[in-house]
Formats: C-alpha cells, structure tokens, sequence
C-alpha cells in the first residue's frame, strides 16, 4: 500500500484537515481525517480530485499562438488546423500527443476524452494498421500517466450534402459502417475507454446517425453540437429540424452521450437535452477563441442535463479556468451573478467528467474510487488569503498552482515537475517538427 497525508483536502462531505489517504491496486482502501502524516507522502495546500478533460483534440495544440496571426479570424485557425493535421503520422502524432498530455497531467487533469478523428494517411489511405493513429494516442496517454477514452469519431462528409476536401479523406472511412467495421478492432483496458461519437450533423449525414449511435451500445457517446449559427442554418435547411432534433430522432441523445459545445439551442432543444440527460459538455476557452457564443449553461442545468467540461483546441489547459467562465459568461449573457456554486462547477470538473467519459469511478476523494489527488498552492500570488475552500479552487486557483498529482495511486507530478516527461521541451520539439 501507498500512503498519502493531506493537509487540507475537498471530502464528499466537505472540507478537511490532516486527511491520510491509502491506496490499493490503483484505489483509495481508506480516507481518514484527522489522522498524523507518520510515513506517508506529504501533499501541502489543499487537495481536491483529479480533474476529466472531456473533449480534446490533441493536435489542435499545435495551433496555440500561431492561429491569432494579425486578427486571427476563424478561417485563420482553420487554414493553420487543416495543415497540421495534413502532416501528422503515427509517430509525430504520438510525440505531440504525449506532450500535450503532459501538459494537462501538470494542470491536475487524470482524465482525457479524446475526440478523435484523424484515423488515416494521406489521401486517406488506411494505415497497415488501421488504428494506428488512435494506438498512438493511447500510448502517448499512458506515458504521460493519465487515463484516455478514445472517442473515435465517425467523419464522412464534409458538410451537410459537401464532399469531403482533400485533408478531411484523412478523417473519412467511406461510411458509418466502415467507420463501425475499423473501431471494433479496438481494445480498452483499466486505463483505456473505447468510446465512439459522431463528428457533427455536418460531418455525418441524417441516415449514418443512428449507425454510429449502435455501434458501441454500452460506450460513451459524444457529438459536437450546434457550435455555431451557421451549422443550425444548414441542418433546417436540409432537414427541416435542428441539430438537437435530429439526432433525439437518431437514438443519438441520452445518458451515455455528451453534447460538446451545445451553444446555439432552442427551448426545443434545452428540453430535449435535459430530459434525455444528455451531458452538455462547456469548452469556454475554445468556444471564445473560436468567437462561438456562450451557451445555455444555466437553461440545460435546470432541464437535466449535466455539465462538464473540455479544453478542446487548448488556446489553453487550465480546467481551473473552464469552470469559472462557464459562471462569468453566464454573468456577462444575463447581466447578473451568482448562477454557479463553486461546488457545482468542481463537480463538473471531477465526478461528472469522468462519468461521461466512462471512468464513473473517479472524481471523488473516497474509499473504493480510483486514487487521484491534486495539490493546489495556497500561497501563490492568486490563491494567498483566499481561505482554501472550494471557492479557492475555482474562482482563484490556476493550472499554474497544482503542485502535485497522483492518478491512480501513482504520483506523476511532484513538486510542480512531471516525473516522466520534460514537458515544455517536448511541447517545443514535437509542435516545430510539425509546423516547420
């Protein structure tokens, strides 16, 4: 057994002092408050659980600070998103994504949905091994020292009734059943999730929805979701419904499924989310850097639908930072506070997170769920006199202050430092071999 002492830790139950966790086969065996450190593993500052990352695209990372050239427009990101993914191969891809998961492991995330759709070569020629580019991504998770659901993504349309362009045949497998056909083949493990989602009503037509959707019946299931205006414009005009409706009408919606982004929703559509409880997965970074929209956070809370929350094209990594937007742009929509309890936003970050992804089992601090703790300073510039509660967590704490991570027992951040990787390093390398 390992040993780990918390001086102040977020319990079910609340906040604790001097909290002296054990662990077993990857899992908390006890959870003791008031307990002395004796041998155990010192964490200082205030621990709470690992975080779920639900919607990722590892790649995208490679965009950071080059897709705002000049004013950085949409077509600006795309044009810069199209040309890494022209480039990549299982080998860079690994590399790139190991770093990127390094850098969330560093921001106290044990948990990743991968949203993956780059599956083929150029052309779209099928790899010897025609999961190669996803056998990569979940090598680059376990050695960065974090769990992954591989959401392998159905893409085979380039719009509503548009041909795929020439980078997209990377991402198509002909059809949803040859898409089906190729993610069969692929195994989870303790660590690994199998989980499969379509790319958008845009990127899978009305007639291959409900294919993707019995594919893996007991997986996660995730779809991006009315992002924008124009994608809800497009599906009225093909199908004379909205996105939300289409797919409820493809089998598509309910508790195994996450709608990523989910902004530009009706009343119609608020409804049928929450009373499939349907996850609604919030990516705030993204969605400003992409000039999305804020979605209805509060209106789906309230129909029935869970939030959670993802990092997506990683313009940032700070799931800190995903919960408090979803608050503050909900202040700046409605012109009032106080819609979001802290509680409520880390419970979207942890527990909720990870059961969407299908780790239902982590995102508490107690005994039988997996083993994960994050530190967080409490005399940095941001967190100092802040009293460490869960408001410390949310509303003033960074990815820059998580000191240490344990996932799954293991310790894979001490002192500020990945025990594995030199993540910056590798950040640099991996992204100039693919930008150069």
């Amino acid at each position: 057994m390992t040993s780990y002492w918390c001086s102040q830790a977020l319990l079910p139950s609340g906040p604790a002092s001097s909290v002296l966790v054990t662990v077993a086969d990857g899992r908390f065996a006890s959870v003791e408050v008031g307990a002395e450190p004796g041998d155990a593993v010192r964490l200082a500052g205030l621990v709470i659980p690992g975080l779920a990352n639900c919607h990722s695209h590892a790649f995208h990372r490679a965009l950071r600070g080059r897709a705002q050239t000049e004013r950085g427009t949409f077509w600006t990101w795309r044009e810069q998103m199209y040309s890494v993914a022209s480039v990549l191969t299982p080998d860079s891809y690994y590399r790139l994504a190991r770093a990127v998961y390094g850098e969330m492991v560093l921001a106290g995330i044990t948990s990743v949905g991968e949203f993956h759709y780059l599956h083929h070569g150029p052309g779209g020629q099928p790899y010897d091994e025609p999961n190669a580019m996803g056998a990569a991504l979940i090598a680059a998770a376990q050695d960065a020292g974090l769990r992954i659901a591989l959401l392998d993504t159905c893409y085979v349309a380039g719009g509503i009734d548009q041909p795929l362009n020439e980078v997209q045949k990377r991402f198509s497998d002909g059809d949803a059943a040859g898409w089906a056909a190729r993610v069969r083949d692929l195994r989870g493990a303790d660590d690994v999730v199998i989980g499969a989602a379509a790319h958008s009503v845009r990127g899978v037509p009305d007639d291959q929805l409900t294919a993707v959707a019995d594919a893996l019946p007991k997986a996660p299931l995730h779809v991006h979701l009315s992002e924008q205006v124009a994608e809800n414009q497009a599906c009225l005009a093909a199908y004379g419904r909205t996105p939300s409706q289409l797919l409820d009408e493809s089998g598509f919606l309910g508790p195994r499924t996450s709608a990523v982004h989910a902004t530009h929703l009706t009343p119609v559509d608020v409804g049928l989310l929450g009373s499939t409880g349907t996850y609604s997965c919030f990516c705030p970074t993204t969605e400003r850097d992409l000039a999305d929209g804020i979605g209805p956070s509060v209106a789906l809370r309230d129909a029935g639908s869970p939030l959670t929350l993802g990092s997506d094209s990683h313009a940032v990594i700070d799931l800190f930072e995903e919960m408090r937007a979803v608050e503050l742009d909900e202040r700046l929509a409605s012109q009032e506070r106080g819609h979001w309890t802290a509680a409520e936003l880390l419970a979207a970050g942890t527990v909720a997170g990870h059961r969407s992804i299908g780790f239902g089992d982590a995102g508490v601090i107690d005994v039988g769920a997996r083993a994960d703790l994050v530190a967080l300073r409490l005399d940095s510039v941001r967190t100092a006199g802040t009293g460490g509660s869960v408001e410390t967590a949310v509303f003033a704490a960074s990815a820059a202050d998580v000191t240490d991570v344990v996932a799954g027992g293991v310790q894979v951040v001490a002192e500020g430092n990945h025990v594995k990787l030199a993540v910056g390093a590798e950040l640099a390398a991996s992204i100039e071999a693919v930008t150069r």
